[in-house]
């Protein structure tokens, strides 16, 4: 049961939810690029009770998803730029620069693309299973690129974004169909994994990560589908100031599969304890 209200910020033509809580210097929380994917399924009930007591946890949903406006597909790209022009505008109207950024998979690539861009916008970095280093489209991601908007479905995105030791949530995958089945995001959906598709993955140049200067905490699970742990590596090589955890156990969802050893790891680096 959602506990936290919800907010809303004006971004580049149309709002952006948001949850918060905690004091202190803010965290911003980004979802992945799932069906169904918001800041209330993926950190309220998992992290934000945890990370919010030493910080201003703050959860946006992405353009497209949640509780965010989804603008129509013949008007808007939903291409991977527009979502860093959100983040963008999102850190900049809400006066939040710089701050440290948590992003999993396509919000881990929109963090990174956000501190390429605007590195005066972003403190330190915590990569979650981030895109950004992948061209093929194959594999687990077809549960993502393929859903149908049945329950099923559903249940098969979570299968492939978690462990295979983890047993979906009925309630969980209820609550991510009904949430991707509004007929203004169900559009934008398609319009994100279209673009996704066409533009071959979400990949960005080896010398624009190599260029990033943040300290950047490298995290992803050992039983990844989504991106194995190569990617993480190949980050860590190219990142100048990063450090690797693998997470044994563990999938795509590090923040649902393993709430509090993830909090505690990224509290400990953002802290200087690790």
């Amino acid at each position: 049961m959602s506990t936290l209200p919800s907010k809303f910020a004006d971004t580049c033509g149309y709002r952006t939810h948001f949850i918060e809580a905690g004091n202190g210097k803010p965290l911003l929380l980004v979802h992945g690029g799932g069906a169904g994917a918001d800041a209330r399924g993926n950190w309220e009930a998992t992290c934000i009770p945890l990370l919010s007591r030493e910080r201003r946890a703050i959860a946006m949903d992405m353009v497209g998803f949640g509780h965010s406006d989804a603008p129509n597909p013949d008007a808007f790209d939903y291409g991977p730029e527009g979502r860093v022009d959100q983040m963008i505008a999102f850190i900049e109207g809400m006066k939040l620069g710089p701050l440290d950024i948590v992003g999993n998979s396509m919000g881990g690539r929109t963090a990174l693309a956000t501190a390429i861009r605007r590195p005066d916008l972003v403190g330190d970095l915590i990569l979650m299973g981030s895109a950004g280093l992948d061209r093929s489209m194959g594999g687990a991601v077809a549960a993502l690129t393929e859903y149908d908007f049945t329950y099923q479905g559903m249940e098969r995105i979570v299968v492939a974004l978690t462990n295979d030791g983890h047993e979906p949530d009925p309630a969980m995958v209820q609550y991510r169909l009904d949430l991707s089945c509004q007929s203004a995001h169900k559009a934008a959906f398609g319009a994100t994994m279209k673009a996704l598709i066409l533009r071959h993955g979400l990949w960005i140049e080896d010398e624009e990560i190599a260029g990033v200067k943040h300290r950047t905490l490298v995290i992803n699970g050992k039983d990844d589908k989504i991106i194995p742990i190569a990617h993480a590596y190949k980050y860590l090589e190219l990142l100048e100031n990063s450090t690797g955890v693998i997470l044994p156990h563990c999938g795509h969802w590090a923040m649902i599969e393993h709430p509090e050893v993830f909090s505690n790891t990224v509290l400990q680096f953002l802290g200087g304890r690790l």
